[in-house]
């Protein structure tokens, strides 16, 4: 029972008297299953005329303790970006931060039907194209790779990368048109990549939007 209540809080909340939805990405696997000691940030997606606008709702962000981000997954990653980056420069130089302190990504585990956490604390994201020394693979919105003037189904992606050559360092930009809720899939993914080529490894802490 309490699960339930903390899942339907998670999407649901109620805010200055009006009813404010967050519909959180699915999942079918926890990454984590409890953060205690948390501050939760809500992202909400709203319309204004043809515009998609971030509402954010950061009044409960305290720098001592783990932040939950509830976002929309309707909303256009590069304009979540845009806010979560502002938000981790804020807990950067904050003098109250705690250095054990994380920020986690909620979603729902459909299977497990509990709220899930994906940590992103160690994240530094760039909204650019990387230079053309680094070695990355662009995922568009589509489930398409790209990869220098190659393209190709995501489902091929961990047999190209265990062919690469020894060693490469990879990074994965993401198209910054795509939902947040498809990012949260396509994170998953990369997670769950089977890695087996010697020397060829992943930097997982700065991703590109572009």
């Amino acid at each position: 029972m309490k699960k339930t209540a903390l899942l339907i809080f998670s999407i649901l909340m109620i805010s200055c008297g009006e009813d404010k939805e967050v519909l959180l990405p699915v999942a079918k696997e926890t990454i984590v299953a409890e953060v205690k000691d948390h501050s939760p940030i809500y992202f909400f997606f709203k319309l204004e005329e043809k515009d998609t606008i971030v509402d954010v709702n950061r009044n409960n962000s305290i720098s001592s303790t783990n932040w939950l981000f509830n976002i929309d997954k309707r909303l256009p990653l590069r304009k979540v970006i845009l806010e979560i980056k502002k938000l981790q420069i804020k807990k950067d130089k904050s003098a109250h931060k705690s250095a054990t302190s994380e920020n986690y990504f909620t979603y729902t585990d459909t299977v497990k039907k509990n709220l899930a956490f994906m940590p992103f604390t160690k994240i530094r994201y760039k909204l650019e194209k990387p230079d053309f020394n680094v070695k990355y693979f662009h995922l568009d919105r589509n489930d398409l790779v790209h990869y220098n003037e190659l393209v190709f189904s995501k489902n091929q992606l961990q047999e190209f990368i265990n062919k690469l050559p020894n060693p490469s360092r990879i990074y994965f930009s993401f198209d910054k048109g795509m939902s947040f809720g498809k990012y949260i899939e396509y994170k998953l993914f990369i997670k769950n990549l089977e890695i087996t080529q010697l020397g060829v490894s992943v930097n997982s802490n700065k991703e590109y939007i572009y």
